[in-house]
C-alpha cells in the first residue's frame, strides 16, 4: 500500500488528490514554482518542495526535479494529475525505474495512446470504430503535394490534429484545399510548443456530432469496468467548457455499446487505472473513436457525482495492487450531473486570457454544490500555466435540476479583480439548445462564438455610490441632503461624467441622459452589498482595492477608476499594437521600414498555451519593434509602433 504520495501538479488537481489522499490516511507531498509559493495546495500537504521558476518547463514539466523531490522526502509514490507530465511514458518509465509507484497505466499504455496514429492502428486492430483519416511516417520531408491529395481524399472539412498531447492544441480545422498548407504549419507551431512534437495527422471532422467520452477502470488483476459515459459537447476551439453526466441522448442499449468499446480500446493496451476513451456520436447513433486519455480527466467529478464512487480513491487502490472490488453490474447512475469549468478569460475579447489578481474569491455553496479549486483570495494568476481557477459542479434529480443548480451557483460566486467567463458560462446554460440537451460540438461556435455580456443600465450609477461609500467620511454626507458630488467614472476607456445629489433617502445618480435614486442598504460578507435602486433591492458584488473599484453586477467583474484629465488614452487606431494579456512573443513577422497594410500580421504571442496573432490596425511603415522573439511581455506594453500613411493620420 503506498504511505506517501507526492502530487506532481498544481492548482485544484493538486488540492482534490490531496483531500482523498488524507481521508485514506496518507501522507503527502506538494511541489511548488515560485509563482505558486502561497498557492492553497502547498500549504495544505504535510510537506512541500520548491522546483524552480515559474515556468513549466523548469518546473512541474522537470522529471528530475520532481523524482528528486520524491527521493528527498521518500515518498513511495506519485501522482501526476492532469496535464504537465500525466501522459509522459517517459516518466512513468523513470518513476518505475527509481522504485516509485507512478498512479496511472503502464509506460506502454501511455506511449501507444499519447500516439493518435498507433492509437488508431491499435482501435482498428481491436475492432474499436475509428474516423477516417491519414497519417504518415516522414513528418519534416512530406511532400506537400501528396499531403494536398490525402486530405482531398480524406474528405473536407478535417482535422489536423497534433499526435500528441490533447486539449485542443495543435489542431486546426481545414474547410477546403487551399486552407491545408496554413493550418498544417499553424498546428505544428502550436504542438510543438505545447508537446514537444510538431507531428500531426488528418481526420475527417464529423459535423453535427456529439463528443461522448466513456470513465473506464482497471485493475492489475485483468478486470476492466466502464463507468458510464460524459457529454462533452460544448467546446470552444476544441476545449471543453461544460460537461454533463449521463449524456442526453444516450440509452441503456447505446450505453453498454460504447461502454464495451471503450473497455476493447483499455484491453488493447493492457491498461492499468483510470482512463478515458473519448468518441465522436453521430445524430444516427454511430460512434467513432477519438482518443484515450490515460490520466484523471478535469470533468471526473460529474462522473464521481452519478457513480457515488471516488476516482482518485479508485486510482490509489489499484496503484497499489488492490482487486476492483466493483463488478460491472454494480455500477449503477442516479441522477444527472453538470460541471461549468471557470477561466480567467474575457468572451469579449477573443476569450483572450487573463492574468491579475483574485481580488476577493469566495465560491459557492449549496445543496448539490461543489466546487474543485486551488484558489487563494489574494493570489496572482499569471500567464504560466492554463487559465482554469475552478470547476462548478452541481448534481439534480434529472438534468434540469442540475442545470438550475449549475446557473444559480454560478450567478452566487464571486471572483472580483479577474475578468473571467462566468456570466458566458451562464448564458450557455440559459440558451434554449442546451436547455434542451440538443448541444453539439458546432453549438457555441454557431450560437455563441463571439458573445456580448451586457451590463445593466445602472451599473455606472451602483459603482458611483459604492465608490462614495467606500471614500466615506466626508462632508458630503449629510442627513439634511442637498450636496452635491462630481465623478468622472471610467470603465474599460469609456468615461461618464456621474453627478449625485446626497439625498435624505438616498443618492440621486446622473449620467447626464438618466438618473436613479440609489442607496445602499448593508454590505454582507463575500463582498455581498444589498442595493436599492429606483425601489428594488438586489445584491452585488464589490471590492475597493488601490485606484479601482470592481464591482460585479450580473455581468461578470468589472474595473472601475476614477478618471483624472489628462491621463492616457486609448491606442487602438494609434499606430500601436499592445500585448492584450501577459505572455510570450512566438514570432515578429515584420521588421523597421516594413509597409504594412491593415490585416498584416505584426507579432504572435504565446499566454497560457494557446497563441494569438496580432494584426496591423492601420496602413503604416513600422517606424519601431520594442521586442524580440522569446521575450516576456505585461499585458498593455507596447510591441510595434506604426507610422500611419498620410490618409490614415490626416
Amino acid at each position: 500500500m503506498i504511505t506517501k504520495l507526492l502530487i506532481a501538479n498544481r492548482g485544484e488537481i493538486a488540492v482534490r488528490v490531496l483531500q482523498t489522499a488524507h481521508a485514506m490516511g496518507l501522507r503527502t507531498v506538494a511541489v511548488y514554482s515560485d509563482a505558486d509559493a502561497e498557492a492553497p495546495h502547498v500549504a495544505l500537504a504535510d510537506e512541500a518542495v520548491h522546483i524552480g521558476p515559474s515556468e513549466a518547463a523548469l518546473s512541474y514539466l522537470d522529471m528530475d526535479k520532481i523524482l528528486d523531490a520524491a527521493k528527498r522526502t521518500g515518498a513511495d509514490a506519485v501522482h501526476p494529475g492532469y496535464g504537465f507530465l500525466s501522459e509522459n511514458a517517459a516518466f512513468a518509465s523513470a518513476c518505475a525505474e527509481a522504485g516509485i509507484c507512478f498512479v496511472g497505466p503502464p509506460a506502454e499504455a501511455i506511449d501507444v495512446m499519447g500516439d493518435k496514429a498507433k492509437a488508431k492502428t491499435a482501435m482498428e486492430d481491436a475492432e474499436v470504430p475509428t474516423v477516417p483519416g491519414y497519417r504518415w511516417e516522414d513528418q519534416e520531408g512530406a511532400d506537400p503535394a501528396t499531403l494536398q491529395a490525402e486530405a482531398d481524399k480524406v474528405g473536407y472539412p478535417l482535422l489536423v490534429k497534433a499526435i500528441a498531447g490533447g486539449g485542443g492544441r495543435g489542431m486546426r480545422r481545414v474547410d477546403a484545399s487551399s486552407e491545408l498548407a496554413d493550418a498544417v504549419a499553424t498546428a505544428r507551431s502550436e504542438a510543438i510548443n505545447a508537446f514537444g512534437s510538431g507531428d500531426v495527422m488528418f481526420e475527417r471532422l464529423v459535423e453535427g456530432a456529439r463528443h461522448v467520452e466513456v470513465q473506464v477502470m482497471a485493475d492489475s488483476h485483468g478486470k476492466v469496468l466502464h463507468l458510464g459515459e460524459r457529454d462533452c459537447s460544448v467546446q470552444r476551439r476544441h476545449q471543453k467548457v461544460i460537461e454533463e453526466a449521463p449524456c442526453p441522448v444516450v440509452d441503456e442499449d447505446l450505453r453498454a455499446r460504447m461502454g464495451e468499446a471503450a473497455c476493447a480500446a483499455a484491453r488493447a493496451v493492457s491498461y492499468v487505472g483510470a482512463g478515458t476513451v473519448e468518441f465522436l456520436l453521430g445524430a444516427d447513433g454511430a460512434f467513432y473513436f477519438l482518443e484515450m486519455n490515460t490520466r484523471l480527466q478535469v470533468e471526473h467529478p460529474v462522473t464521481e457525482l452519478v457513480t457515488d464512487l471516488d476516482l482518485v480513491e479508485l486510482q490509489l487502490r489499484v496503484a497499489s495492487g488492490e482487486a476492483l472490488e466493483l463488478d460491472q453490474e454494480d455500477v449503477e447512475l442516479h441522477g444527472h450531473a453538470m460541471e461549468a469549468r471557470l477561466y480567467a478569460e474575457d468572451p469579449e475579447n477573443g476569450f483572450l486570457p487573463q492574468a491579475g489578481r483574485a481580488v476577493r474569491w469566495t465560491p459557492p455553496e449549496g445543496i448539490g454544490v461543489r466546487v474543485d479549486h486551488g484558489l487563494g483570495e489574494g493570489q496572482v494568476i499569471t500567464a504560466n500555466y492554463d487559465p482554469m481557477v475552478a470547476k462548478v459542479i452541481t448534481w439534480g434529480g434529472d438534468r434540469e435540476e442540475a442545470r438550475r443548480r449549475l446557473d444559480r451557483a454560478l450567478a452566487e460566486t464571486t471572483l472580483l479583480g479577474l475578468t473571467n467567463n462566468g456570466p458566458f458560462l451562464r448564458q450557455i446554460l440559459n440558451h434554449d439548445t442546451f436547455v434542451s440537451g440538443e448541444a453539439t460540438t458546432d453549438f457555441l461556435e454557431a450560437s455563441l462564438g463571439e458573445p456580448e455580456v451586457p451590463l445593466p443600465e445602472d451599473h455606472m450609477a451602483i459603482a458611483a455610490a459604492l465608490w462614495l461609500k467606500e471614500r466615506a467620511p466626508t462632508g458630503a454626507w449629510r442627513s439634511t441632503g442637498g450636496a452635491v458630488s462630481h465623478l468622472d467614472l471610467s470603465l474599460a476607456g469609456e468615461r461618464a461624467n456621474i453627478r449625485v445629489s446626497h439625498q435624505a433617502h438616498g443618492l440621486n445618480v446622473s449620467d447626464g441622459e438618466r438618473s436613479w435614486t440609489v442607496k445602499v442598504l448593508s454590505q454582507g460578507a463575500a463582498s455581498t452589498a444589498r442595493v436599492l435602486v429606483d425601489g428594488v433591492q438586489r445584491n452585488v458584488r464589490f471590492a475597493r482595492e488601490g485606484d479601482a473599484l470592481y464591482l460585479d453586477c450580473g455581468a461578470g467583474s468589472r474595473a472601475y477608476t476614477e478618471t483624472i484629465a489628462g491621463g492616457a488614452g486609448d491606442t487602438a487606431g494609434s499606430g500601436e499594437t499592445v500585448a492584450p494579456m501577459s505572455g510570450k512573443v512566438l514570432a515578429v513577422h515584420v521588421a523597421p521600414g516594413d509597409t504594412v497594410s491593415e490585416g498584416d500580421p505584426l507579432v504572435t504571442m504565446e499566454a497560457m498555451k494557446l497563441e494569438t496573432k496580432l494584426l496591423a490596425e492601420v496602413d503604416g511603415t513600422v517606424a519601431e519593434i520594442r521586442v524580440n522573439e522569446g521575450d516576456q511581455v505585461q499585458g498593455g506594453e507596447v510591441l510595434v509602433s506604426l507610422q500611419q500613411s498620410e490618409e490614415e493620420g490626416a
